[in-house]
């Protein structure tokens, strides 16, 4: 029989590590086997409720705080015996980070897409395994779609990250059309616009396109942006302030954040050495959560639903030229983006 036991302070958020008094936890951490895929956070999209779906055998602990480094150990948070769907009462307004100890392993957890309600792609990098079996930070770096509908709940939920920089890519006449709402928190929003030319012209003037002819202009446009010197210098300076940790935790986003933000996530992603397979998962999933904002567009005219979505030929456009260009997609990071490979590893893995 499966046995839950809650033990909620959620005004102080406390929790401990482990029943085993030789194994008391005093920093959060990943190690045994990976669990990731075992662990889940779902959020109720009206309410913000938030679940633990657990996919485990024996016995597990849970623990949080308001940020990695602010996990406490002292009482648990929630424990639990086997897989099940568990309730979270945790704020809404504000992010939670949580440990989990089972019997195989241990990982750090969050929510990986953020409970906006003025925006559809809000999603934290963190979590995401490397080649040689480090994991990207959480609450570091943040992907998005256009932050102009966002409430003030969510202003007030990125303010207490706290997000502290916005990096812009949409082009000059998006921004004045729906200029950023941003939190309390943020120092600078830099506005790194990022036009692919004709490409998004063709986008903008759709009538007799047919549905071929616009998913080859989302190719094309993934080979420009990282081949046209206006784009590269953008993304230059993107990793600048990446590189740089007063402008951390940072945000960075187009439109949809999907395309532009897309490439710009494959990018931080293979400096920090994940595989390419699990860099187009991650670009993968902004069809999932895109696809309320752009049914309507879809619906009135199908033929043009590439634009509105992405696949898999779409970003392998981008990373293949780039390879074929430069040798390695380290290569064009370090020789043309100015990116120091290894202090982004030692800035945002664990």
């Amino acid at each position: 029989m499966k046995k839950i036991f809650l033990a909620l302070t959620v005004s102080s958020l406390i929790f401990t590590a482990c029943n085993n008094r030789n194994n008391t936890m005093v920093k959060a951490e990943y190690s045994g086997e990976d669990i990731r895929n075992l662990i889940d956070i779902t959020r109720d999209i009206e309410t913000k409720d938030a679940s633990l779906n657990v996919t485990a055998d024996g016995k597990w602990t849970v623990f949080a705080g308001k940020s990695v480094d602010e996990i406490d150990f002292s009482k648990p948070f929630l424990e639990g015996e086997g897989s099940g769907n568990f309730n979270l009462q945790v704020n809404d307004t504000a992010r939670t980070y949580f440990q989990i100890v089972t019997e195989k392993g241990k990982a750090i957890f969050s929510d990986e897409h953020l409970p906006m309600s003025g925006g559809y792609n809000f999603r934290d990098l963190g979590g995401i395994k490397t080649k040689d079996g480090k994991y990207v930070k959480w609450g570091k770096i943040f992907r998005s779609d256009d932050l102009h509908n966002l409430t003030d709940a969510d202003l007030k939920y990125l303010n207490n990250i706290p997000l502290v920089s916005i990096v812009d890519f949409r082009a000059q006449d998006e921004i004045e059309k729906g200029p950023d709402k941003v939190p309390a928190s943020v120092k600078e929003d830099y506005a790194l616009s990022i036009s692919p030319g004709d490409i998004l012209a063709a986008a903008s003037s759709p009538d007799g396109l047919t549905t071929e002819q616009a998913s080859n202009i989302m190719v094309k446009m993934n080979e420009i942006l990282v081949t046209d010197s206006a784009c590269v210098a953008q993304y230059k300076k993107f990793f600048d302030l990446l590189q740089n940790e007063a402008n951390v935790p940072l945000m960075f986003h187009c439109s949809a954040g999907k395309d532009r933000t897309g490439m710009g996530s494959a990018l931080i992603l293979s400096a920090l050495g994940v595989e390419e397979n699990v860099i187009m998962d991650n670009y993968l999933q902004s069809n999932i959560y895109l696809a309320n904002k752009y049914a309507g567009y879809i619906a009135e005219r199908p033929a043009l639903k590439p634009f509105f979505e992405v696949k898999p030929e779409y970003l392998k456009a981008g990373l293949d030229k780039i390879k074929k260009d430069h040798g390695s997609i380290e290569n064009y990071l370090t020789n043309v983006l100015n990116v120091d490979i290894q202090k982004m590893k030692d800035m945002y893995l664990y």
